[in-house]
């Protein structure tokens, strides 16, 4: 039993061993698989690029919750997300609000087109000019009656990349 013991101390101190020191440095390695946050910025400015390191970087982030404001506010190494809603919501919301947000397009205003506005990450800026080009083109998007949701979303899409 005590060999057994031994041995399994053994070989576990050899895989840490083996890989605590490897010294190489992999900048992707890092990123990859600590991600963003303050144990990111913290444990990569020593240029380690170890297992140690990471798990320190990893631990950091989860102990102190830092990469959710990281990524909603494009710090700490992190990218912000360039749309804020998923696709997802975006179809749900359309595909609910047909009636009222081709009465709102028409008028170029209203809460429906508020809210498609901000479901497609429009900036508080942009807002004006982003109703006003979508009662311009009301009817390049809504083409018919009986126009899809999808197709009211892939019109909008198209015009707004045209602008």
């Amino acid at each position: 039993m005590k060999r057994l013991i031994l041995a399994g101390s053994s070989l576990f101190l050899a895989g840490v061993l083996f890989m605590l020191p490897s010294g190489v440095s992999a900048q992707t390695t890092f990123d990859t698989n600590v991600g963003c946050g303050l144990g990111n910025m913290l444990f990569e400015a020593s240029g380690q690029d170890r297992i140690l390191h990471q798990i320190l970087a990893v631990t950091t982030n989860g102990t102190f919750g830092n990469q959710t404001f990281g990524i909603s506010s494009g710090t700490l190494g992190c990218q912000q997300p360039t749309k804020i809603a998923s696709h997802q919501k975006l179809e749900r919301f359309v595909a609910d609000n047909m009636d009222s947000l081709a009465q709102d397009m028409a008028a170029g205003r209203g809460e429906a087109v508020s809210t498609l506005a901000e479901l497609m990450n429009v900036s508080v800026d942009e807002r004006a000019a982003f109703y006003t080009l979508l009662q311009a083109n009301f009817n390049n998007i809504y083409t018919a009656s009986s126009v899809e949701y999808s197709a009211v979303i892939e019109n909008i899409n198209r015009i707004v990349s045209n602008s």
